[in-house]
């Protein structure tokens, strides 16, 4: 996998502790520094990383209340962490991001990769289904670009070049998302525990 999805799995795991340990705006740059240093040393380049995490952050306003009005039957609350994390940094790359960058289908395409990677059995279709409601509301934009640049755009994205062919560093590269897997499971596991022994008292 490119290097662009690496940095989308340590952006959305930043988040993602941010969020499960409820801390302040201010620790979420000492967990992302923390996160970069344990899976980003095949990273080139950590800016796009702090652009996505620092980019939420910075929109959450306005990005929550567009995942609660395209998820209506789910109140944000509701949904999974790994879910409300991902579908923030599709919503943030859709609406705020570069197009140059990531057109909106790869945006919406890397999203659901990292729901099918790191959330349950349904998170990619419900990821999916969100961000497609979004995409339309926002009246599909570049779906028709035809032109030569259009073209260019998507035939030159990292993104689709790392979908298309594999990445030199795939092996490592694997091996950093499976360890923040990993994390992520464990901490959901921890999350399942309590709310077992409150469950029980």
């Amino acid at each position: 996998m490119g290097s662009r999805h690496l940095s989308r799995s340590i952006a959305m795991q930043s988040l993602y502790e941010w969020d499960f340990n409820s801390v302040s705006d201010k620790e979420l740059g000492m967990i992302l520094q923390n996160n970069i240093k344990e899976f980003g040393s095949n990273v080139d380049d950590d800016s796009f990383i702090k652009k996505l995490v620092f980019g939420v952050l910075e929109k959450k306003e306005t990005i929550d209340p567009i995942i609660e009005k395209c998820a209506p039957e789910w109140p944000l609350n509701q949904i999974t962490i790994i879910d409300r994390n991902v579908l923030r940094l599709g919503i943030y790359e859709l609406m705020f991001g570069s197009y140059n960058e990531a057109p909106p289908k790869v945006a919406i395409n890397e999203a659901i990769e990292l729901a099918k990677a790191f959330g349950g059995e349904s998170s990619g279709r419900f990821v999916n289904g969100v961000l497609g409601t979004v995409y339309r509301e926002m009246g599909e934009p570049m779906k028709e670009d035809t032109t030569e640049t259009g073209k260019k755009r998507r035939e030159e994205s990292s993104d689709i070049e790392a979908i298309k062919s594999p990445d030199k560093n795939n092996g490592s590269q694997e091996k950093k998302e499976k360890e923040i897997g990993k994390k992520v499971t464990k901490e959901d596991a921890e999350i399942s525990k309590l709310a077992t022994q409150e469950d029980k008292e």
